[in-house]
């Protein structure tokens, strides 16, 4: 993978932690919360299309509609079961599981289904970039009193819908050749449509939502489709398999960020962790 590619992924690894970090200050009902920044998010985005529609580059087709859609649809799942999953199970279970399947999952499909060839050492890379993530959480049965294989279950789940958005949105933008902002902002406007009748429902709650969650909808709208253009970018130019891998150095990011501004332990472990993601990075660079 080119430096320049990875250079990219690196820095939508980091708008993914900040965001994730700035959703932890969010109040009240979860569901309104991510109406709020999706729809935010949206109108964003939405000029950035329409220019490009107007001048050409990526017109309004069929394709992108249908892709969009899909897009929006598997996105939901993943975020509907993510929370379903932290309903029921441990976080500390879900979260390092989810994040650690979903790539796992993607490498192998797009390897034997979608015919990706990265080099032996890039995929070595990828698996330590893994292996580092998993010394960076660290052991998730050592914080769960209970339900461990409910939690396992439920991390299953999510990384299955997360390598499935992953792999859709690949073949979105290298095999149909969509942009990736334009083919991002018709996904969040069909996530909105897709919301919009819990929102209008439940419009006096929603305002609520907005009024005491400004800041944390305001800087998730921003970061959060950032990460995420930022990663179709990279997937125009580099393979899925190594892609995927490299995003989750978000979850390094996060933990030192969660050490030094939460007071959160394991300070060894998850430098001896970030190493390891390091080496694997490096791997995927040569």
């Amino acid at each position: 993978m080119p430096p320049v590619t990875v250079a990219i992924v690196l820095v939508a690894a980091v708008a993914h932690a900040g965001w994730n970090l700035v959703s932890k200050y969010k109040k009240g009902d979860t569901l309104l919360f991510v109406g709020a920044y999706t729809t935010a998010s949206a109108i964003l985005c939405l000029p950035l299309a329409i220019g490009a529609a107007v001048s050409g580059s990526q017109p309004i087709t069929w394709a992108l509609v249908a892709a969009a859609a899909v897009s929006a649809a598997l996105h939901l799942t993943y975020s509907l079961t993510l929370q379903a999953g932290y309903d029921r199970a441990d976080l500390g279970v879900v979260y390092p599981i989810a994040r650690g399947v979903g790539p796992l999952l993607t490498i192998v499909i797009a390897i034997f289904l979608l015919g990706e060839r990265p080099t032996a050492l890039a995929i070595i890379g990828a698996l330590v970039i893994l292996a580092g993530i998993l010394v960076v959480t660290g052991n998730p049965f050592q914080r769960t009193g209970s339900r461990p294989l409910r939690g396992i279950a439920w991390g299953t789940t999510t990384g299955a819908t997360i390598a499935a958005y992953t792999l859709w949105d690949a073949f979105a933008i290298g095999s149909i050749g969509l942009a990736p902002v334009s083919y991002y902002a018709g996904t969040l406007v069909v996530q909105v449509v897709f919301l919009a009748p819990a929102i209008i429902r439940r419009r006096a709650a929603f305002a609520n939502t907005l009024r005491v969650n400004r800041a944390p909808i305001a800087a998730v709208a921003v970061l959060s489709p950032l990460a995420y253009i930022l990663v179709l970018t990279a997937m125009q130019t580099s393979p899925v398999a190594l892609v995927a891998p490299l995003r989750e150095a978000s979850i390094v990011i996060g933990a030192l960020l969660a050490w030094r501004l939460f007071g959160e332990g394991h300070l060894a472990r998850r430098l001896i962790g970030a190493v390891i993601v390091l080496a694997g990075i490096a791997g995927i660079s040569l």
